[in-house]
């Protein structure tokens, strides 16, 4: 996996480079995303592993993604087959939204509850980590009443541990030291 995600970064940057250039990002988004969609089906990973001519597997490819990819992704998906790369499509449009997320100034947070948040206090908490993350906040809301009460935040390696339950772990400690 880790061998996938270096042979694709190259590529996802260069796609994400040329997109931000053309004012394209979206659009790029939703061709990457529809191609590594195409890659990852079964019948197609047989003809992306099979001994197949570069210049015939990039035409299958187009002819099957049709008019999802324009001009600039048909060229893309050309230099993939000739690399014989096809097969990190799927890695290539993780990294592409991975980009996305950063120049859109976007992350994504889990937000963990003792109970069920209502959309008054959802909205509230989205608004004060994005004042504090500099960034749009999509929350992903979960709850787990082992917390007992408060809230955990996870926004990638950034972790907010508001929970009575790491409370009360942090006071033992203290009392036990």
């Amino acid at each position: 996996m880790s061998e996938l995600t270096t042979v694709a970064r190259p590529y996802a940057k260069a796609a994400f480079d040329f997109a931000v250039e053309h004012n394209a990002v979206p659009k790029w988004h939703e061709m990457l995303s529809f191609a590594g969609q195409v890659a990852n089906n079964a019948e197609m990973h047989q003809y992306l592993t099979g001994a197949v001519a570069a210049e015939t597997l990039a035409d299958m490819f187009i002819n099957i993604c049709g008019e999802q990819l324009d001009e600039h992704g048909q060229n893309f998906v050309k230099v993939l087959a000739e690399n014989e790369r096809l097969l990190a499509l799927p890695e290539i449009s993780e990294l592409f939204t991975a980009f996305k997320a950063e120049y859109d100034k976007e992350v994504e947070v889990e937000l963990t509850s003792a109970t069920e948040l209502d959309a008054q206090q959802q909205s509230k908490i989205k608004a004060t980590l994005e004042e504090r993350l500099a960034r749009k906040v999509k929350l992903n809301c979960n709850v787990n009443p082992a917390l007992l009460a408060g809230f955990v935040v996870q926004a990638g390696d950034t972790v907010i541990d508001g929970s009575v339950k790491a409370k009360l772990e942090r006071l033992a400690d203290t009392l036990q030291a």
